[in-house]
């Protein structure tokens, strides 16, 4: 019996020793520059953005905020779809924009407690699952790069908003994370699983955050060689002049990019990264332009530029409005705003102030997040 006793003493130190071993998260030193260059543009906004920018944050603070995450939707479904959030699933996705929006704002103490709270629903050795159900409590298997990287960028915004190096250790360690899984020598891949230790096989354009990217990987000379083929990477996307978009994603099985059909929320992504770092071509932005204008900014294209979705999205306009403000173009800034607003429910509803549809209630998180961080622009 007293044999016995130390036995199970011992296997129970091996495996304490085992799991601790395995759940341990990747470190990196921080750059040794301060994170100033993370730091939004001048402002473009006009005391009607910050009105309903303030209404548009009320609504998402009060009905779709909850102590572990922000509600894909304000309405809740009965049943779960495999493939997509729905109700009041939570993407963490959805934590980062609301991260950006706190620290862009200042409100420090509550980027705190959110961001506390983004590690408990979503961390998962060093990265963050993309999607968790509060119902199931199910906390799914595998990231979404740029969801990470958004996040990594909200912490070293708070650090360069409030002249601290509060988050700077934690960002590089969530960077070191990537970089162990879905940023492998600097090659840049969807999602990686942290279980199975299996990255995707593709990267979507839409998730080469080139400006946090660029932070981390400036100060070395086998940095600068990744970010530069990170670069040639998503140029290399480029459909042409007469259809100045982006193809959605690169296989690296075959290196060939992807003849798929655009979202068009995804290829706004890729521009305004682009933007972000200089890189927008004139081409692109005109056609932007164009679109936004004359009101016919549509939710999907084909590569060679045929409509193949004629729904219109707030989300999209917010985007436009993001990539004319990183270009430093105050007019059409101005008009993509005016479409955003009027998306923006009035009135007596249970979504008043948020984006969204007054009769459905339905409200997205993606489209209430991107309309908020477009009016801080």
């Amino acid at each position: 019996m007293y044999k016995q006793h130390w036995w199970v003493l011992i296997v129970g130190i091996v495996a304490l020793l085992l799991s601790g071993c395995q759940g341990k998260s990747a470190t990196m030193t921080p750059p040794t520059t301060a994170p100033t260059t993370l730091i939004q543009s001048p402002t473009l906004h006009t005391a009607t953005d910050q009105r309903n920018q303030r209404r548009l944050a009320r609504f998402i603070k009060t009905k779709m905020q909850s102590k572990q995450g922000i509600y894909t939707n304000y309405v809740d479904t009965r049943t779960r779809q495999r493939g997509v959030a729905t109700g009041h699933e939570l993407l963490s996705e959805s934590a980062g924009m609301w991260l950006q929006y706190l620290a862009q704002s200042h409100q420090d103490a509550a980027f705190r407690t959110f961001y506390r709270a983004t590690v408990k629903t979503f961390g998962d050795h060093g990265q963050f699952s993309y999607r968790y159900d509060p119902r199931s409590h199910q906390r799914f298997a595998v990231n979404a790069t740029l969801d990470d990287l958004r996040i990594i960028r909200a912490l070293n915004l708070y650090d360069a908003q409030t002249h601290t190096q509060r988050y700077r250790q934690a960002a590089a360690n969530h960077f070191a994370a990537l970089k162990s899984g879905a940023l492998k020598d600097g090659k840049l891949y969807d999602y990686y699983d942290p279980q199975s230790k299996r990255t995707a096989k593709t990267s979507s354009l839409a998730y080469f955050d080139f400006k946090t990217l660029r932070y981390y990987e400036q100060g070395t000379r086998a940095g600068r060689r990744a970010y530069n083929e990170q670069l040639k990477v998503v140029r290399g996307g480029y459909l042409g002049n007469v259809f100045p978009l982006y193809a959605t994603s690169f296989s690296w099985d075959t290196l060939t990019y992807s003849p798929k059909d655009l979202n068009t929320s995804e290829a706004l992504e890729v521009l305004l990264h682009l933007a972000e770092v200089g890189q927008l071509k004139a081409t692109s932005r005109t056609w932007l332009a164009q679109q936004v204008k004359a009101k016919k900014l549509y939710n999907g294209y084909s590569t060679a530029g045929s409509i193949t979705n004629r729904g219109q999205s707030t989300a999209n306009y917010a985007l436009a409005a993001m990539i004319f403000a990183a270009a430093k173009d105050q007019a059409n800034y101005r008009i993509a705003m005016q479409l955003v607003w009027a998306g923006q429910v009035t009135g007596r509803s249970p979504i008043s102030g948020g984006i969204g549809d007054a009769k459905s209630h339905q409200s997205y998180s993606y489209s209430n997040l991107t309309a908020l961080n477009a009016a801080s622009d």
